[in-house]
């Protein structure tokens, strides 16, 4: 089998030589360990670092374009080098590459499509307590919109198996850890979990500037991944909501016209058929959604067998 590390990386000349030093050479049931080295746009001597390092495969953005473009490029890098096993790891050393046999392990031994370390988030130390809340917050969410069992829904230290690479298509620049997920649950992927202890912390996230941005960008992700592929959910839910709220004025103004309290209360009437126009506009359009939905399926499977016609069976 053959087993391709991608590192994404952005200005790690630092960083970098500790994880190529610490990813491991032999491995077992793995008869070839390649490296690729994802440079999105780095201005310092990254990509030099990682040639002195016996790198020999690169993929390379001449302008910074993000996270999830990374990883899917480096996906297609890796159906391109033949790979049966995709880890990805990152270049600021957080995690540890001693790992990696374990992560692979399950894939393997044919029990995974997927496997996400497990960084027990709640023992590392420079997380604040509000940021260790966001994460558990956060994979309970993500879990729910998969229907999976992820403890660390945003760990980035994952293994995929050739059949998961032919099946998965991130599309968002910020950050593929949530949509990955979602796509892998609502596809029938099976996710497995490891536990790991990360190294310490060298720099700070440069993924996003604030909590606020994080939140707000790993939300954007989470709900347009759940609505690609349960649209109606969402949809169903709203119009539910507005025909209830709907239904309660017109009660309201059925009560006192049979009480015979013809006083002013067309008022009633009005915001009832608002909420009920909008209940129909919300169910209508839960219905196109959902056939996006099936357009979006038909696509995907057309382009998995690109892939498997591209890259071999």
């Amino acid at each position: 089998m053959k087993l391709v590390i991608q590192i994404p990386c952005l200005n790690e000349e630092t960083t970098l030589p500790l994880v190529l030093e610490t990813i491991p050479k032999k491995i077992s049931g793995i008869d070839e360990i390649l490296v690729v080295v994802i440079d999105d746009g780095s201005t310092d001597k990254t990509v030099a670092v990682a040639k002195a390092h016996g790198v020999k495969h690169f993929v390379r953005h001449p302008a910074r374009r993000g996270l999830g473009r990374s990883f899917q490029d480096g996906m297609y890098k890796a159906l391109e080098l033949g790979a049966d096993i995709l880890v990805n790891t990152d270049g600021d050393n957080q995690y540890p590459q001693k790992s990696i046999p374990a992560l692979i392990r399950p894939i393997i031994d044919g029990a995974a499509d997927i496997v996400v370390a497990d960084r027990q988030t709640n023992k590392i130390a420079h997380f604040s307590p509000f940021k260790k809340l966001l994460q558990r917050i956060g994979s309970t969410i993500v879990n729910m919109a998969a229907s999976t069992n992820v403890p660390d829904a945003a760990s980035g230290f994952r293994a995929y198996s050739r059949e998961a690479l032919y099946k998965l298509n991130p599309t968002t620049s910020f950050s593929y850890c949530m949509e990955t997920i979602i796509q892998a649950g609502n596809k029938g992927l099976s996710i497995a979990s490891i536990p790991i202890t990360v190294n310490p912390k060298t720099r700070e996230s440069r993924l996003f500037k604030s909590n606020g941005e994080h939140i707000y960008k790993s939300a954007s992700a989470i709900v347009r991944a759940f609505i690609m592929y349960r649209p109606y959910v969402l949809f169903i839910s709203i119009g539910s909501a507005l025909l209830i709220a709907g239904i309660v004025p017109f009660a309201r103004y059925g009560y006192f016209f049979l009480k015979h309290e013809h006083g002013n209360h067309l008022q009633s009437l009005l915001l009832g058929s608002i909420l009920l126009i909008g209940s129909v506009l919300s169910f209508v359009l839960g219905v196109i959604a959902d056939l996006v939905r099936v357009n979006r399926i038909l696509a995907e499977q057309d382009l998995e067998i690109n892939k498997h016609i591209r890259f071999g069976n």
